[in-house]
This record gives C-alpha cells, structure tokens and sequence, in this order.
C-alpha cells in the first residue's frame, strides 16, 4: 500500500482508497500494541521532518512528534510566525528549500490549496495535519476509535455528526464514510449543509462501496439507531468572533445533550469530539458563551462530555498511534 502519490503524500481523506485506508488502521493497531508492550521497533531513524503549522495544535503537533520520537526520527517545528512561508517567501520556494533538508513535512492550516502547493514542489511526503476543507489524520483516528468499540466489519457501524455541516471534520466524515462503506449521517441546519458538490461526491463514493449516506435537518432520523455521536467546534479557529451570534442560534437545536444522545435508541451509543470541545465555563471561550447566550457548554453539555459514554481521549491518543502508522508507511526502513 502507498499513499496518494508516489512521495507517499496525503492530502486529502480519500487519497487512500478504502483498501489503503484500512491497511493503516491494521498498521496503527500493531504500532499501539507494540508500544503498551513495550517491544516497539524503531523504523525512522535518521529521518527528519518538518512540521509546518500555520494554526496553533495540541493533539496534531505532540501525536506527530511523539510518534516521530518513538520511531527514532528527528523534527523541526515551524509555527505560525516561525518560517517565511507565504509572507517573505512563496509557498513553492519554501517547499524546495524544505524537501531538500527534510524527509518529508506536515503541514497544518488554512487553504488546502497551500499543502497541495506544497506537495507539488517539495519532492517529498507532505502530509495534512488539518485545512480548512479536510482533516485525514483526524478521520484515521476516529475510525481505529470507532473500529475498537465496534469490532467487525466497518459497513456495520453507523455514526452520526450534529453541528455545522460545512466544517473539515464534517466534510471529512462525510467522505470518509462513504468511502469506507460506513453509515454515516449529517445532521445540520440546511444554511450549514456540506456543498452539494461534495454531497454529489460522497453518494458516488457510496454507490461504489455500499454506504448509507444521509444529509438532513431532522436530528431524529439521524440520530436513530446511531452507534456514535459526533460533534465539533461551532466557530474554528480562524473565524471571526462574530459568528458566534450567526451560529449559536443556528446550532442550538444540534447541541448534543442527554436527550440527544438518548433519541439514538441504544444504550451503547458513544460519544466523540474531536477536541477542544467548549463543554462549561473553564475555558474563556466556554465564559464567554456562558455570558452571551446563557449556554453552560456550547456544542456539547458536560454531563455528555464527561459521560461514561464519551470516548474523546481514546479518540486524542490514537490520533498519535494513526499518524505514526502514516509516517512509517511513508519513511520506513
């Protein structure tokens, strides 16, 4: 199995097909076996990588450095206002000058039109840590998460996302899904609904693998009989603060509560978020919702947040044994 190209990049969510995807999964297993075990073996010695983040990270930045440390690699951490990229230099200056020194590079933020700049000139591996339209290593973690509570086949698992329709992580398990062969239903109000372009693409992907692809406003039909219930940040980071006054009436009808998880009709149903979550008042954000709009947590309660049904740090911890699985597939020896 390889990755999208033959630098071994990923791009996009569908870049695998479904038999690479799952071949990762397989792979991302064995690596958190071996690691809880204690016999892990160190595949990337020597090698060195470039992580790139235009967006601030806590998960996507220590899952890669970790699982490159692990593995024996070495890393450079560029953040924000830590290269020239984009600003003194162009994207595709920088990635000839990064290719020559690194083995491959992680790329986190805005346009996706910038890592596939990136990829197109750097002459090694580039990897998306999140952009504004795809989150793939998020979507591997979220179905090794899933696939551990839900053994068997991946078409036997249903899962359903409440929020905004149109954001990465969204789109990406729209995708995802469909391509994998999975259930998977978006529930949105229709202002918030993913593109229909990507809508179009996901029912073809569903016809070619045997998903169940649902889009909709009514919370109960998605809800039904769903084994997880997914949800996100009503305002990313990057978005103007005023949109918070857009959303929140918007998205209050999709907030995940008790009840919602309850109208899955199964006492299995789990939670995930692909975190930071607002949940209560800990966090300024969480304030400041708490005082605009009278909401203790915004896209999730705490009581569900903090439930025996909620998987959320399963899910963060094997965004680490994912990634490293897609860094030794790319630069193993």
């Amino acid at each position: 199995m390889t990755l999208s190209t033959s630098s071994h990049s990923l791009l996009t969510v569908t870049d695998l097909g479904r038999a690479g995807f799952v071949e990762l999964l397989d792979r991302a297993a064995a690596l958190k076996a071996d690691k809880k075990a204690g016999r892990e073996r160190r595949a990337l010695v020597g090698r060195n990588i470039a992580l790139v983040f235009e967006k601030d990270s806590t998960r996507t930045r220590c899952a890669f450095e970790v699982a490159a440390y692990d593995q024996g690699a070495h890393v450079t951490y560029l953040g924000p206002l830590g290269s020239h990229l984009g600003r003194e230099e162009s994207v595709a200056d920088t990635a000839r000058v990064l290719g020559a020194m690194f083995d491959g590079i992680e790329f986190r933020g805005f346009a996706q039109g910038t890592i596939e700049e990136l990829a197109r000139n750097a002459g090694v591996p580039v990897w998306n840590g999140l952009t504004d339209e795809w989150h793939p290593t998020q979507m591997l973690a979220d179905i090794l998460t899933m696939r551990e509570h839900q053994p068997g086949d991946l078409e036997a698992i249903s899962f359903c996302f409440l929020g905004d329709g149109r954001s990465n992580v969204a789109r990406s398990l729209l995708m995802t899904g469909a391509m994998l062969g999975m259930d998977v239903r978006i529930a949105a109000p229709r202002a918030l609904w993913p593109p229909d372009t990507l809508v179009a693409d996901a029912r073809r992907e569903a016809l070619a693998s045997g998903a169940r692809v649902m889009v909709t406003e009514d919370t109960g039909e998605a809800l039904d009989g769903a084994l997880f219930v997914y949800t996100d940040v009503w305002v990313s980071m990057g978005e103007a603060d005023a949109e918070w006054e857009h959303r929140v009436p918007l998205l209050t009808p999709y907030r995940v509560t008790a009840a919602m998880m309850a109208a899955t009709g199964r006492p299995d149903t789990r939670f995930m978020h692909c975190l930071p979550a607002v949940h209560d008042t800990t966090t300024a954000v969480g304030r400041k919702v708490a005082e605009r709009f009278g909401l203790v947590g915004a896209e999730v309660t705490d009581d569900v947040f903090g439930s025996a049904a909620s998987i959320v740090f399963q899910q963060a911890e094997n965004r680490l044994h994912t990634i490293k699985a897609v860094l030794v597939e790319a630069l193993g020896r």
